[in-house]
């Protein structure tokens, strides 16, 4: 939301976009921008894979598809399912996600609510193989580590 913000603050409008996954792993939201007629992203977490794209793709189906093969579980199972249309977050009031001082669930809920596309059926979830050892190991590195207990 704080991406949303700041692009919302120069003129451009806050889109966010839903990312839903299988129960055993946790959904997600993009910030959305357009350049040149293609979507690029903003989103922070603190593992590497899910964080910013360059504005390359022709379709929102594009963009989400892009983060398929490292939207996974700890038990290294491919989960993201599905993408919702763009939320303009404007359209809230800002008391409810710009200056809001505690959690923003009422935009969370809408956001979440909004019109999802599959980006797989049923038959390609069983085509989907685990990611390897290596690739799960790649995935924990963080930028903040925990810190350790002494």
């Amino acid at each position: 939301m704080l991406a949303a913000c700041a692009l919302w603050i120069h003129g451009e409008p806050p889109l966010v976009m839903h990312m839903d996954c299988d129960i055993s792993d946790y959904p997600h939201v993009l910030t959305l921008f357009r350049r040149r007629g293609a979507w690029g992203a903003i989103s922070k977490t603190n593992g590497a894979p899910l964080r910013y794209r360059d504005p390359i793709y022709r379709t929102l189906r594009e963009l989400a598809l892009s983060y398929f093969h490292e939207y996974s579980n700890r038990r290294g199972h491919k989960t993201l399912r599905s993408y919702s249309v763009p939320f303009d977050l404007s359209r809230l009031d800002p008391a409810e996600w710009v200056t809001n001082p505690k959690n923003c669930w009422k935009a969370h809920d809408i956001i979440t609510e909004q019109r999802h596309f599959p980006l797989i059926d049923r038959r390609q979830e069983k085509l989907l193989t685990k990611r390897d050892k290596f690739e799960r190991r790649a995935s924990k590195l963080v930028e903040y580590p925990r810190p350790k207990v002494p």
